[in-house]
């Protein structure tokens, strides 16, 4: 079972499994309209927020920098397949990224 935090949304897993699933590094506009191909809707506006608090937390990393595309990290696989604990994903008190 995923561990769940208060920062996180179901936007986020639908990112990171899309992410992990298909093993691609993709920026925002590249996610809004992949995810729409899967039936998923979602904002480019809110992917860009939801990507912003997934990285700042380890869950997909930055793979090029000046295009801002962005791949799941083994973190963010382990949170997939429920490996990681609840303690590792809390937020520090900011809630920006929501």
């Amino acid at each position: 079972m995923r561990p769940r935090v208060a920062w996180m949304t179901g936007n986020d897993d639908s990112i990171l499994e899309f992410l992990g699933e298909n093993d691609v590094a993709l920026a925002p506009r590249g996610l809004e309209i992949n995810l729409q191909r899967e039936g998923i809707s979602i904002s480019k506006r809110t992917i860009q927020r939801r990507v912003k608090k997934l990285h700042e937390k380890g869950l997909i990393e930055k793979v090029h920098e000046n295009a801002g595309y962005y791949a799941i990290t083994d973190k963010g696989r382990q949170y997939l397949e429920g490996e990681l604990d609840a303690s590792e994903l809390e937020d520090d008190g900011d809630n920006d990224g929501k």
